[in-house]
């Protein structure tokens, strides 16, 4: 992969010899890998059988969490929030689970509405939910440092499996919740 930056430094003009560049195909390799490292993960690995027996049938929701992936088009990174929420059928999942399962799919090449549906059928398949819900929220730099230059557009894109779906009150309860400050 150091080779190819190095060959894509060049490209652009850039003397690859130049002292700020001599490094450069070895940390952006590295930052590369770190930046799609959710390939080397699976949804096993990230639960570490972290899911828990509960009699609770109420819904339980975890706003703002921190989104970085790469958009698969221009290889530009989007950034922004993800809030996910769930009815539970008998099973809860632990807490930092819902964060991680975030990364995992983040942390590949995406578009934010694959993403969005990837982390809810990641969340029904690990408890069984009654309803999944899942909203993110971000800023594309594809969009923002090129193309049309939008500096303060925001994607949304949602998926509703389940009661959340199906119950317009669910669903506007969700959807009130995570609007709260």
């Amino acid at each position: 992969m150091e080779e190819y930056f190095a060959k894509i430094i060049e490209s652009i003009g850039e003397d690859i010899n130049r002292e700020g560049l001599v490094d450069t195909p070895a940390r952006a390799a590295k930052a590369f890998q770190f930046l799609n490292n959710g390939y080397d993960k699976n949804l096993k690995e990230v639960l570490n059988d972290a899911i828990f027996e509960s009699t609770t049938e109420d819904m339980v929701i975890v706003k703002d969490v921190e989104l970085y992936s790469l958009c698969e088009h221009h290889l530009l990174p989007f950034i922004g929030k993800c809030h996910i929420g769930y009815l539970p059928n008998g099973k809860v999942l632990g807490l930092s689970k819902l964060a991680r399962i975030v990364d995992m799919y983040g942390r590949r090449l995406q578009i934010q509405e694959n993403l969005t549906k990837q982390i809810a059928d990641a969340v029904e398949t690990a408890v069984g939910a009654k309803g999944v819900a899942v909203v993110i929220e971000a800023k594309h730099l594809c969009m923002m440092m090129r193309g049309v230059e939008k500096q303060n557009s925001v994607m949304t894109t949602s998926v509703m499996t389940g009661v959340f779906r199906e119950d317009i009150s669910t669903r506007s309860e969700f959807l009130n919740l995570i609007n709260r400050n």
